[in-house]
């Protein structure tokens, strides 16, 4: 049996456990039941499970999940509506997450799609040496996207 400040009591009777508890004013625990003896702690439950509450609150705080975040864009984008994307990519990107960017080509621009590769490189060129790049872009249908991280 462990007490209210863990400290071992020693092995002793369900009874005189439950007791001991009673006139402590708090619970009694079983902790490990497979252990031969069983081992039981006093503990004010209420106290204990409000604790728990508390760390994994604390610990679910301190984990941020990272959302992927989608630009899209198309080839006649101009100078200062990509300057605006940009900035607007490096928010997401301090804010510790991950951005597609996705270049929309529409009509005949399927026949240049050399046109898409640089401007996907003149983006990367902008968005400095913090971001990182995962993976080379790559066209899927009318698209050429890849993805962007915060190195």
């Amino acid at each position: 049996m462990i007490g209210a400040n863990g400290e071992q009591l020693g092995i002793m009777s369900s009874r005189d456990a439950q007791l001991a508890a009673r006139d402590a004013g708090v619970d009694l625990v079983e902790i490990s039941a497979g252990a031969n003896p069983p081992v039981v702690k006093i503990i004010d439950w209420g106290k204990y499970q409000y604790q728990k509450m508390k760390e994994q609150s604390r610990a679910k705080k301190k984990s941020k999940s990272s959302e992927l975040k989608q630009i899209r864009l198309g080839l006649k984008i101009g100078e200062n509506d990509l300057n605006i994307k940009i900035r607007k990519i490096k928010e997401f990107l301090d804010d510790g997450d991950r951005v597609k960017i996705m270049i929309v080509f529409r009509g005949r621009e399927m026949a240049h799609k050399e046109i898409g590769d640089d401007l996907a490189n003149k983006m990367i060129d902008l968005l400095g040496p913090d971001a990182v790049v995962e993976g080379k872009p790559q066209m899927s249908g009318r698209n050429l996207s890849f993805s962007v991280r915060r190195k």
